[in-house]
């Protein structure tokens, strides 16, 4: 059981957990992309048919962050709420700043990128880029939710003193 969390502000740590794949976002511009291609293809990126990584089903934080009441808040990885929507879920006087260098970009996106001749930014536009769910956690709770939480999560960012905007650095070269 994690430790319980107080209110989110300025210093809390953004973690974010895997997405199983592209969830729902982006279909459109990944049909134009494979286009012609035969959904059993394995591309050494995936190690599994095109079909099997495109078809991920969605997966469910529930049970992982139900438990967890160390998390102050939470809110889904995607194209919307990083750049429309993630404000919402902030206090007023904070940005969150994340660092897309934090985790490894799962090899299906950077197919998608390499494929399509997408650039980093548009791609972080579309795509979840392998996060699926981001949580806001106070600083000195980081090493108790890697501990409660049973896999891999990554410090993606945090909250700074700022006006209330999601600010995403993108690497300038391809992924």
């Amino acid at each position: 059981m994690c430790p319980t969390a107080a209110g989110s502000g300025s210093g809390d740590v953004l973690v974010g957990m895997r997405s199983s794949g592209p969830h729902t976002n982006g279909y459109s511009l990944i049909r134009s992309i494979f286009r012609g291609i035969p959904l059993a293809t394995v591309f050494p990126e995936l190690g599994v048919p095109l079909v099997e990584a495109l078809l991920a089903p969605h997966r469910s934080y529930y049970p992982i962050l139900y438990p967890c009441s160390l998390i102050s808040r939470h809110w889904p990885f995607d194209r919307r709420r990083v750049h429309r929507e993630h404000p919402a879920q902030l206090p007023g006087n904070v940005d969150a700043v994340i660092d897309t260098r934090a985790w490894n970009v799962p090899g299906l996106f950077r197919l998608i990128q390499e494929r399509g001749e997408i650039a980093p930014g548009e791609m972080f536009r579309v795509f979840n880029m392998g996060i699926g769910m981001v949580a806001v956690v106070d600083r000195k709770n980081v090493h108790a939710l890697k501990k409660a939480i049973p896999e891999e999560i990554f410090m993606i960012g945090e909250l700074v003193e700022g006006k209330h905007r999601v600010i995403p650095y993108v690497k300038r070269n391809r992924l």
